[in-house]
């Protein structure tokens, strides 16, 4: 199973909870999965518990540093401001996200955080993987609300 494959399970999984369907892993230098998470906001009653931030502090819990320069996250959407900030501190190698943000992105939308002069790291960043099915996902979760 690829790593995006693992995300959007998490993404499913969240969406079962009422969560935002936002899933996240984190892979290690050889492509273990190191941590998985789905968005948790409304469990947690907790605006940060974004699947990124749960599944980077996951990962880095277990290695015993916070600095995860060797490490990949893969995220089934565009993440949002806080989590690119959260991600540059984390100092990750690579980032790869499904959907496009245009709303509520921080990475290629809003505020492009890595391109901001003041940006401690500047990971890559590949978008549009898995793009059509993270899409989806989050559609027919909103479309089920309305």
């Amino acid at each position: 199973m690829r790593p995006m494959d693992h995300a959007l399970q998490q993404a499913r999984l969240a969406a079962a909870r009422g969560e935002v369907p936002v899933g996240a892993v984190v892979l290690g230098p050889d492509g273990e999965i190191l941590a998985a998470a789905g968005n948790q906001v409304e469990a947690d009653h907790d605006a940060s518990a974004h699947a990124e931030i749960l599944a980077l502090r996951a990962a880095a819990a277990m290695r015993g540093n916070h600095r995860l320069t060797d490490c990949d996250l893969v995220v089934t959407l565009e993440p949002c401001p806080m989590c690119a900030g959260a991600i540059s501190h984390f100092r990750l190698r690579r980032v790869i996200f499904g959907a496009y943000d245009p709303k509520g992105g921080g990475v290629e939308h809003g505020p492009r955080v890595f391109a901001a002069p003041g940006c401690l790291h500047r990971p890559e960043i590949i978008g549009g993987v898995g793009e059509t099915e993270s899409g989806d996902l989050l559609r027919a979760f909103f479309q089920d609300r309305r």
